[in-house]
């Protein structure tokens, strides 16, 4: 009897330390994965960074996240404005592929079946059927009903609010210096109308600041709440939350701000910093892009308090460029901005950084995606075999480890109803209008000519021609608007 008790407690122990060895194997597995954090400024235009070239407004921990690993110069989004954008940025794929054509925004979200296709598998999703734990913090633009909540499109955890927009603070707007856009003005008033000292209207747009917070509440998972830390603060606050909570394991954390996009409101004591600038409308905008770098070195310094910092793969980018008459942003030295098929709405400052895998402190001058981002991060994490779906963009980490290799990208694609553009190697056709008689084409050698002023669309036919029959062929495959 005692031999059989001696043999089971035997028994117990190997079976025990079996299961610890098993648990151990897991676990360093588990640690070996990188983490991915994904962070995307809202209408930034493409000059206002400090490492972009702007001495105005500071910005010293994009700059400095930019020193830790390659600035992109050529980096692209696939439409001018936000939703489509994201459509492509969250699945690998040309959004016009798969009917993700246009820019729902105000109550249009909120129709049935405006949202991100279910057919369509997301970084998140497919990041959380191999282990990961993954949190959005901020706006998602994807769908406002229930079938296109974020907690059904792969996120566990959310915090946000799903319109295009959102106020940083609830009324009445307590510590923050607002200005908003009125369709009119009192008689006399001019442009400005000075309603207190916190609040400006201005009629310089011709229309009323949208809706934004109507039938959109900050939300808690799916539970309205109501948060009184200005919004850039409380983002801030829930992404460095969720790197605490989840330090142990893989996570993917999106975090898509809605700074610097409008409504112009920034913290006063922000906004005291900046008083060189004369005109409000600047200092506004400049307080709130200053709150946005805050908000990243906050982000950054948690990763690295948590010894985090070697195994996180860190995207910054913008989700497209930025409305120059709307916040003042500067896209120089491109053409136009925001909703435009010129470089200002389509190229935009994209930083990546993953110490020991990506030279610190380089430029990579190569044609890239926000396309590409799904699959570096599945060549990153390993899961090249479980691809999802046949993604459009390419594994930049090769791009991003050596500067002497060159893009993979022979042709980028845009859509977006009477607007098109195509880039080929140097060259770009745009068409910003569609008349009775087809499209009408523009034609530029971006290389030599990166402010688009130059038209050489009658003097280079035959390269015209050549490129509008790639987007001819291209466009082909693509869908019909959802909505």
């Amino acid at each position: 009897m005692r031999a059989a008790i001696a043999c089971g407690i035997c028994f117990l122990c190997l079976s025990v330390e079996h299961c610890q060895g098993q648990e151990s194997g897991q676990n360093k597995n588990q640690s070996s994965l990188p983490n991915i954090v994904l962070l995307v400024a809202d209408d930034l235009g493409y000059g206002e960074l400090g490492c972009q070239g702007n001495p105005q407004i500071p910005t010293p921990h994009i700059d400095a996240l930019a020193d830790s690993g390659v600035r992109c110069t050529q980096a692209y989004v696939t439409a001018p404005n936000c939703s489509p954008s994201r459509a492509g940025l969250f699945t690998g794929r040309i959004p016009t592929r798969f009917g993700y054509e246009f820019n729902p925004i105000g109550a249009r979200n909120e129709d049935a079946g405006t949202g991100l296709p279910r057919s369509e598998i997301t970084i998140a999703e497919h990041l959380r059927a191999r282990g990961y734990t993954t949190g959005l913090v901020g706006k998602w633009h994807l769908g406002g009903t229930a079938d296109f909540h974020p907690v059904r499109r792969g996120f566990d955890e959310f915090f946000g609010f799903l319109h295009e927009g959102h106020y940083y603070v609830p009324s009445p707007w307590d510590g923050v210096l607002t200005m908003l856009r009125r369709a009119g003005l009192p008689q006399g008033s001019g442009t400005r109308f000075q309603v207190s000292p916190q609040l400006l209207y201005t009629s310089h747009m011709g229309h009323d600041e949208p809706a934004y917070d109507a039938n959109n509440p900050l939300l808690r998972g799916g539970s309205p709440i109501i948060e009184s830390e200005y919004l850039t603060d409380a983002f801030s606050r829930e992404a460095i939350s969720f790197i605490d909570r989840y330090k142990a394991a893989p996570f993917f954390l999106c975090v898509t701000y809605n700074a610097v996009h409008s409504p112009l409101q920034a913290k006063t004591e922000t906004v005291r910093q900046f008083v060189g600038i004369e005109d409000v409308h600047r200092r506004i905008f400049a307080a709130m892009l200053s709150d946005l770098d805050t908000s990243v070195g906050a982000i950054m310094a948690e990763l690295e308090r948590q010894r985090l910092r070697e195994r996180t793969l860190v995207f910054f980018l913008s989700d497209n460029g930025g409305p120059t008459r709307e916040l003042t942003s500067s896209n120089l030295p491109l053409r136009d901005g925001k909703g435009s098929m010129y470089e200002g709405g389509l190229r935009v400052p994209l930083i990546a950084s993953w110490p020991k895998h990506i030279p610190a402190g380089q430029v990579c001058h190569e044609m890239m995606s926000a396309l590409d981002i799904f699959p570096t991060v599945i060549a990153a994490t390993g899961t090249q075999h479980s691809a999802p779906q046949a993604l459009d963009g390419y594994d930049v980490l090769p791009l991003l480890a050596d500067a002497n290799r060159q893009s993979q990208h022979k042709l980028l694609f845009w859509r977006q109803g009477k607007r098109a553009a195509l880039r080929q190697g140097p060259w770009k056709i745009v068409s910003q209008n569609q008349s009775t008689d087809g499209r009408t084409w523009e034609l530029y050698n971006i290389d030599a000519d990166i402010s688009e002023s130059v038209n050489l669309a009658t003097e280079q036919a035959g390269k015209l021609a050549e490129l509008r029959s790639a987007w001819q062929q291209l466009n082909a495959e693509m869908t019909a608007p959802l909505f």
